[in-house]
């Protein structure tokens, strides 16, 4: 059907709409209460802003949808723009949600924290505000009830227990005869009513047991109930905060420079700022058409169709969907929800705080490019689903041609941060030709048996250059360790691409694997770490393979031994500046024979001094 045809038969009543370009892409998706006059605007005219005339050059179809009121359009229209992520629309780029704790549906369930709520037999617990409850409420489940945090399958045939054990940190149901099923699904049960908040019931419970125990003369166990005790009363004040807050409110700001805006939201309880998020865009209209209730209005709809309601919403400008989106919010929370535009007083002054915070986080991110090391590394825990905060993070890579120069590039980064001084090299030296997963297994375990046996720092994550292979090989060295409880991640690259990567593999859960975000901090972080590894690696694979090219290259010639090797290697610094340099300026240092055999040799040779040029390095410390 012709688009004027299309036109004419248009509906009067509210419904969405969709405008394509000449590929029948979606570029748009909007809302209206009168279908027929909202679209036929856009083929008329009528003057519009710069973005509306952008749209409009590249409108080649259209769909509609009807719906019966505003509020199923506002909802309709929100999945359709996340589902098709148009162009001309205003796309909610950070779309997590507040953090939960997983207690997971298996025989030997853990804790992990996740903003993914989904529905697999799994319990879930939140929102958990502020953040960081969460996080000190898994460290406490893993300290107090010792609940399990590795991923791999339980059956209690391991010989031995990992180090968690002996840290007292795992049941250990992994070894026969340490834990038993309901011994561990008692302390599941705990954690479970812990985590549902109530603390009291837990607390008493936990108290009978202790003098049961006690009268037992069983004093050991009695102790360690006696401290779950306490724990439980401690941590009590804390959830009530999140649990149970009567006065939740979120404020929202935002700071804008042209095309880039930073947009913040508090989150307040009980009148304490307990949380807060960032957003930010880059691709805003460049002129003055820029239009702040739109933009607001189109951010909320999308924000709050997915995440946790509060009872009220502070924001600096009113917005034409406020009263129908004020209507949806309410249906879902259950009670009413108020979108307030403050004019003056305290609420107006918070609202200025907010806009000062998120000018701050827009010089942060777009002029000093220097993110928060914290919350990046929170945002990969969350992403990984890490029952530890992963402040040191180790990772491996192997290099070599055809098998040749096998060598094995380490580095460490410490919160977030390279320490180059932690990083290492290891020359393969038990795997003959190319054979990367042998390579993998004995680099991970030369690793960690000698950190193990020194008692070096272990990290709390390790990621693995290389697929399933490589990742598998990598387990098998840190199974015969003990060391299952540190979390193996394999970085994954496309095909022909291999300075990009195209997910991440989790040892334990391969196959449900994480699809690589670059517009993620926590993923640029990855990608940092792994260019780090390959660089270290490929620099001690090429000075190796110099270092044999110009050993064998000078033994050719006939009385130059390792003495004159040396100081030419002192004086010159590679083979290729030996090639260019004339007898009479080797002579000071060969003397006149050596230095005319030398000069005479290259000559014959005609070695093609580019053929390392891009390869050369200093190798003065290598054979010093």
């Amino acid at each position: 059907m012709a688009i004027e045809d299309k036109l004419k038969s248009l509906p009067t009543s509210a419904g969405i709409y969709l405008h394509k370009n000449s590929a029948g892409k979606i570029i748009y998706v909007g809302k209206a209460k009168n279908l027929k006059n909202r679209v036929r605007s856009y083929f008329q005219a009528s003057k519009s802003d710069w973005k509306t005339n952008q749209l409009k050059k590249h409108i080649a179809d259209f769909e509609f949808i009807v719906v019966d009121n505003e509020v199923e359009a506002l909802v309709l229209e929100s999945n359709l723009i996340k589902k098709h992520k148009p162009r001309f629309n205003v796309m909610l780029k950070d779309d997590k949600q507040y953090p939960h704790l997983k207690l997971t549906n298996e025989p030997f369930p853990k804790v992990v924290v996740t903003r993914k709520v989904v529905k697999d037999g799994s319990y879930y617990y939140g929102p958990m505000l502020p953040a960081t409850l969460a996080r000190k409420t898994l460290n406490l489940v893993n300290r107090a009830f010792q609940l399990r945090t590795c991923d791999i399958e339980i059956d209690g045939r391991l010989p031995r227990p990992c180090l968690e054990y002996h840290l007292k940190r795992c049941l250990g149901p992994c070894v026969k005869g340490l834990c038993t099923q309901d011994e561990y699904q008692e302390a599941a049960r705990d954690v479970k009513t812990l985590l549902e908040g109530r603390n009291k019931e837990l607390a008493a419970d936990l108290e009978h047991r202790m003098w049961q125990f006690s009268e037992e003369g069983k004093y050991e166990i009695a102790a360690r109930y006696r401290d779950l005790y306490q724990t439980v009363v401690a941590l009590g004040e804390q959830q009530k905060m999140a649990y149970t807050a009567e006065r939740d409110e979120d404020i929202f700001g935002f700071y804008r420079e042209e095309q880039r805006l930073a947009l913040q939201l508090f989150t307040m309880r009980e009148g304490r700022i307990v949380g807060r998020r960032e957003f930010f865009w880059e691709d805003l209209p460049e002129d003055d058409s820029f239009d702040a209730s739109e933009f607001l209005g189109e951010v909320l709809v999308q924000y709050y169709t997915t995440d946790y309601v509060p009872l009220e919403i502070h924001v600096p400008v009113d917005f034409e969907d406020r009263p129908p989106l004020e209507k949806l919010l309410s249906e879902r929370r259950g009670r009413r929800v108020k979108i307030v535009v403050p004019k003056i007083g305290e609420k107006r002054h918070l609202i200025g705080l907010v806009e000062n915070n998120a000018r701050v986080a827009f010089e942060q991110r777009f002029r000093v490019l220097k993110p928060d090391s914290q919350k990046v590394l929170d945002e990969l825990q969350e992403i990984l689903e890490l029952s530890y905060f992963p402040q040191r993070i180790e990772s491996f890579d192997i290099s070599n041609i055809s098998g040749s120069e096998n060598v094995a590039g380490i580095v460490v980064f410490d919160n977030g941060k390279p320490a180059r001084n932690l990083y290492r090299r290891f020359i393969i030296k038990g795997v003959g030709g190319q054979d990367d997963y042998a390579s993998m297994r004995e680099a991970v375990f030369r690793r960690y048996k000698r950190m193990f046996d020194e008692g070096g720092q272990l990290p709390e994550l390790v990621f693995i250059d290389g697929g399933k292979g490589q990742l598998s090989a990598a387990a098998s060295a840190m199974r015969e360790l003990d060391l299952e409880q540190i979390m193996l991640v394999g970085l994954v690259k496309p095909p022909k691409q291999h300075n990009q990567i195209s997910h991440l593999l989790v040892h334990g859960r391969e196959n449900n694997p994480i699809p690589f975000d670059r517009n993620s901090l926590a993923m640029r972080l990855v990608l940092q770490i792994r260019e780090e590894t390959h660089k270290t690696a490929i620099e001690f694979h090429r000075k190796r393979r110099e270092k044999r090219d110009f050993t064998s290259e000078l033994s050719e010639i006939p009385g130059i031994g390792n003495k004159r090797k040396l100081k030419l290697l002192r004086q010159f610094g590679s083979i290729e500046r030996i090639a260019k340099t004339s007898a009479e300026e080797l002579k000071p240092f060969v003397g006149a024979k050596a230095a005319n055999d030398i000069a005479e040799h290259f000559e014959r040779q005609r070695l093609i001094p580019e053929r390392l040029s891009s390869e050369s390095v200093d190798l003065s410390t290598e054979l010093e």
